[in-house]
């Protein structure tokens, strides 16, 4: 199943301040850590991620899932923003992205 995080308004406020290799980096490290708590294996691949600030989007692979999808990506938006908001001049972050899955 692939899938695009769409980054809100603050949220590409919030990555302008990452290269793309730090952006696949804590995203693939931070869905890592949830999929002990959720039954899905993630893949954030590195070709077709070659312009996330300026597309706005990252995309990823979800395989193996046993769990709400829903669920998952909810948590992963929670918790990505705690090193996004290090590098955050100012202002808040609400939802970092919004989630839509891609067809095949």
């Amino acid at each position: 199943m692939k899938f695009n995080l769409n980054f809100t308004p603050k949220g590409k406020a919030a990555i302008e301040n990452f290269s793309n290799e730090e952006l696949i980096e804590i995203f693939s490290r931070y869905s890592n850590t949830l999929t002990k708590k959720y039954s899905v294996d993630i893949t954030v691949p590195v070709d077709v991620n070659q312009g996330i600030v300026a597309d706005g989007t990252l995309k990823v692979i979800l395989s193996n899932v046993m769990c709400d999808v829903e669920l998952f990506f909810r948590e992963l938006g929670r918790d990505i923003k705690v090193p996004l908001k290090k590098r955050l001049a100012v202002g808040n972050l609400d939802n970092v992205f919004k989630v839509a899955a891609v067809e095949e």
